[in-house]
């Protein structure tokens, strides 16, 4: 449908042909007026369901408004309002509800903070009243409910009758099953016949859905017409329409209805972000725990999908679909095929690692390090307090890093980018088949595209000026209007990244001066753990302030997308989802691409050191290399994301919530289960939190897409890791959005839409990453050029000293010197320092040597090679498999047959039938002429003669 589209309003013939109503002779052909429905006066049963008073009509939408009563029947309020608990929630609910409207991330159509107004409570009457009218001119069905269990909260129910649903699915073209069936004949070829095999080897992995299961049997699909009803199975209209479609055509209604009794025409979600009405969502379909509770689709996905006893078990993807909308579907679809894949993932990167524990004694160079017979003096590692210092002091770190810095790094690089690859063509496919399987072959997302609310506003503002009063000409935002957002867009995301730039360099700072003060400090065991204090601490340091900045920037990236003012929801969600992967993709990996690329590098040398602010001296790496301090800070950000950012505080602050709420509430467990009990379900799912969508769970998972494919090679246990979060993170999820969330509206989508870009995009530069860590943060060039160029045997005998230089400790600049120079107990006059460079007697002494441009040469080399080989290795494997499963094309193929096939048939049988009318008018026609016709009458007898 479009958005220009109009309707008119249902008349009175068109509503009595609602066959799902009761009592139809009671209606007039007007609309139904509304009504007020007070809790005392329905059974119990009907009060939990979600029902209209008559028990009949179901709620398939609900709006929430503030409601003040006058003094005197302000008094006479219910036997809860009394109470103290009811009054806090009353307190809260009218705090909560009135600001979180006007918060964007609630609604994608929130209009801007400038589009707000302070209108009366008698405007905004007028406002429900118009809206609420203009609701029932197009044919839904209202009812009110005044006196509910929250006081000062009002609830409009809204209802769509069986016409309406029918009109709308058309203009939707909703893809609804016809009566023709057919046979889904599983592929014959070997890949098909393993996936039936391990489908049938994982039964018991399967969750009890109906839904899930392989179907031999599929409905023909086509969009609904009323002209072709016949060809639906119309049997059981109750269940044609599911709760979820339900609710998506009232919404569609919801949206595009207008008050004009405002200054400007406002939608719904214009109304919401003035508190004219504070909320509206779908109704969930019952209660998931209780002795009452009914069998529902809400219960069987917590008892199958939400618990974490079920953690082993395959998601019910056919029913979150059927429950949440495809969107939704997808995500869990695309999160359960990512963490799928992260299975052979962490099984090769903890072989690795096992790898680099088994030969960490094998390893000759770590072995030279911790050989005290060496006797290598090393050069001070600071300025003044600091001293010179042994090499072997380094032996612990040294076998650390080989258990990520080994052979095997160079095969796991490969295999990880081979596997993003993988990855990415496994859910193309898959996410084909449930293209297939949900009949959203041939669905257009341009479709449903619809003007935000704040658009229209800025629209109409530009209408009303002078110069744009001409009627001829369409108008529109452009890129002349949108300019000055623009231009604050671009400058503040770049002063952002400079902002998290230089944060990233003052946690350097911190570390450059924590570690001379570590240094001078008189107590042996702050002296003994400089290096791991100075590392663990700026780590941890570095998480929180990525945590504090991940919550800064995305509301940022929000303002900045509004100010911008996107013309539709999907132009809004896409810019706003860039600006916030842009933001917290710098804000998490800068602190990593500074350690594995320019830690160490811009050092300088003993006696010529480089030095920012004054007198702090660029910090160096460990003589075994930068990649054991890159290790630790991506374990202790992927952990501490992980834990606290998206375990702790989803799973932690609405615990924390809920026992203040017990602990301020006067209310006994027996008196709260009453209520409960007494409450009906659209008064159950207003205290549940908003649905704020799913793009902040798609964030969380990118962020760690990257952590897991950039920097692999550093930190072979990061598929690990991440299996073990999703694991948890699926069922935290699903329990989020099965039990503490409002239903959201379904909203269908064929694909992830931008996040496939991004993940494609990731992959492609996790190539280039991990051949630069490869080749320059690790040791792993260096080992391949001694072992095959320089040493005399074969072996990686003398490597360690192959890599260190002489220094001259006359050759110290004034005042750099150790203060104690007898440190060891003896006086120093030559020192070692990791650098290729000549020695202080040689012609040139301190330039960089022949080895040092070798070296760098090699590393060019391997990072071209790496990369075309695994980029070569990449796109043959995206050649080698299809997008589209054979046996998914041969199906569609099929299906475009049959329906062509039903479409002929249905066209000869109006054919015979319309000859058979013709034939039979026609022998009507007949014998009735002749019946018409005058007959010859006899001449008199006189005549005769």
């Amino acid at each position: 449908m479009k958005k220009s589209d109009n309707y008119l309003p249902v008349t009175g013939k068109e509503k009595n042909t609602d066959v799902d109503l009761v009592n139809t002779k009671s209606r007039s052909n007007e609309s139904i007026p509304l009504k007020n429905l007070y809790a005392d006066d329905a059974p119990l049963y009907i009060q939990q369901g979600p029902y209209f008073s008559d028990g009949q009509r179901r709620i398939d939408y609900v709006l929430v408004y503030p409601i003040q009563k006058p003094s005197s029947i302000r008094r006479q309020s219910s036997k809860f309002s009394d109470n103290s608990f009811m009054q806090r929630i009353r307190r809260s609910f009218s705090t909560k509800n009135s600001r979180a409207p006007l918060q964007p991330k609630e609604d994608p159509e929130i209009a801007a903070q400038e589009h707000q107004a302070d209108y009366h409570e008698d405007d905004k009457r007028i406002m429900r009243e118009d809206f609420e009218k203009k609701l029932l001119e197009t044919g839904l069905e209202l009812e009110k409910d005044e006196e509910s269990k929250i006081p000062g909260m009002g609830f409009l129910k809204i209802h769509a009758p069986w016409n309406i649903l029918c009109r709308e699915a058309e203009f939707m073209k909703l893809k609804m099953p016809t009566k023709k069936v057919y046979d889904v004949k599983q592929g014959s070829n070997v890949v098909e016949k393993v996936r039936l095999f391990i489908h049938k080897v994982t039964a018991p992995l399967h969750p009890k859905v109906d839904a899930n299961r392989l179907q031999s049997i599929k409905p023909l699909s086509h969009p609904y017409t009323r002209e072709k009803q016949h060809l639906f199975d119309l049997s059981d209209r109750d269940q044609f329409f599911d709760s979820k479609t339900r609710s998506s055509i009232v919404y569609e209604v919801v949206k595009r209805t207008k008050c004009t009794r405002a200054k400007y025409s406002m939608g719904i979600t214009s109304l919401l972000a003035n508190s004219v009405y504070l909320s509206g969502y779908p109704l969930h379909d019952g209660d998931i725990e209780g002795v009452n509770a009914e069998p529902n689709d809400r219960k069987l996905l917590y008892e199958e999908w939400a618990c974490y006893s079920v953690f082993y078990k395959y998601q019910p993807i056919g029913l979150i679909r059927k429950y949440f909308g495809e969107k939704v579907g997808l995500y869990f679809a695309w999160l359960g095929v990512y963490t799928q894949m992260l299975i052979p993932a962490a099984i090769i990167g903890v072989i690795v690692f096992l790898y680099g524990c088994a030969t960490v004694d094998e390893n000759i160079p770590s072995m030279e390090i911790c050989d005290e017979r060496n006797n290598i003096t090393m050069c001070p590692l600071c300025d003044r307090v600091c001293s010179y210092w042994k090499l072997e002091t380094a032996c612990g770190t040294a076998r650390a890093s080989h258990l990520f810095d080994n052979p095997a790094t160079v095969f796991f690089s490969i295999f990880m980018a081979l596997w993003a690859v993988l990855f990415m063509e496994h859910w193309k496919r898959r996410q084909m088949r449930l293209n297939y399987v949900w009949d959203l072959t041939g669905f257009g997302e341009e479709e449903q595209d619809h003007n935000r609310a704040e658009y229209e506003f800025r629209v109409m503002k530009k209408m009303g000026k002078k110069e744009h009063k001409t009627k001829d000409k369409k108008v529109k935002l452009t890129c002349t209007d949108r300019l000055p957002a623009y231009l604050t867009t671009v400058v503040m995301m770049a002063f952002l990244i400079v902002v998290t730039f230089a944060i990233v360099f003052g946690v350097i700072l911190y570390r450059i001066s924590i570690k001379a003060a570590l240094h001078m400090s008189t107590y042996p065991a702050a002296r003994a753990n400089i290096r791991a204090t100075v590392k663990t601490t700026a780590a941890i340091i570095n998480l929180i302030i990525i945590i504090i900045l991940d919550e800064v920037y995305a509301a940022i990236a929000r303002w900045l997308t509004i100010l911008e003012v996107p013309k539709t929801d999907k132009s809004f969600e896409e810019r706003l989802i860039f600006k916030t992967f842009i933001l917290k993709f710098v804000n998490a990996f800068t602190p990593i691409v500074y350690l594995a690329f320019f830690r160490g590098r811009l050092v300088g040398r003993p006696g010529n050191y480089l030095y920012v602010i004054g007198s702090y001296r660029m910090e160096e790496c460990a003589h075994a290399g930068c990649l054991m301090e890159l290790c630790i800070q991506l374990c202790i950000t992927m952990l501490g994301k992980q834990l606290i950012q998206n375990n702790l505080f989803e799973i932690g602050i609405p615990k924390l919530k809920k026992l203040l709420r017990r602990r301020k509430s006067e209310l006994d467990s027996k008196e709260e289960e009453e209520l409960n009990r007494t409450m009906q379900r659209y008064e159950k799912d207003h205290f549940l939190g908003p649905f704020v969508g799913i793009s902040p769970e798609y964030m969380e998972m990118i962020i760690q897409f990257g952590m897991v494919t950039l920097f692999v090679a550093s930190f072979p246990l990061a598929p690990l890791f991440a299996l073990l979060n999703n694991i948890i993170e699926i069922r935290l999820d699903a329990k989020k959005f099965v039990k503490e969330l409002r239903r959201p509206i379904a909203v269908k989508a064929k694909d992830i839409g931008i996040w496939y870009n991004l993940l494609r995009g990731l992959s492609k530069v996790a190539v280039i990453v991990n051949a630069f860590v490869i080749s320059f943060t690790s040791d792993f060039i260096p080992r391949l050029v001694y072992q095959y160029k320089y040493s005399s045997d074969g072996t990686m005998h003398g490597f360690v000293n192959h890599t260190l230089s002489f220094f001259n400790v006359t050759d110290f600049q004034p005042g750099t010197e150790p203060l104690d120079s007898m440190h060891l107990g003896y006086k120093v006059e030559v020192c070692r320092y990791k650098d290729y460079r000549e020695p202080p007697w040689s012609s040139i002494p301190y330039e960089l040597s022949k080895d040092f441009w070798a070296i760098l040469a090699v590393r060019l080399a391997f990072v071209i090679v790496f990369q075309n080989v695994v980029m070569l290795m990449s796109d043959f494997v995206d050649w080698l498999i299809p997008d589209i499963p054979k046996d998914i094309s041969l199906q569609m193929h099929k299906e475009k047959i049959l329906m062509v096939e039903l479409f002929m048939k249905e066209e000869q049988g109006k054919r015979l039938a319309a000859l058979d009318n013709y034939s039979q008018d026609k022998c009507t026609y007949s014998s009735s002429d002749n019946q018409s016709l005058p007959q010859p009458r006899s001449r008199p007898a006189s005549h005769i003669n």
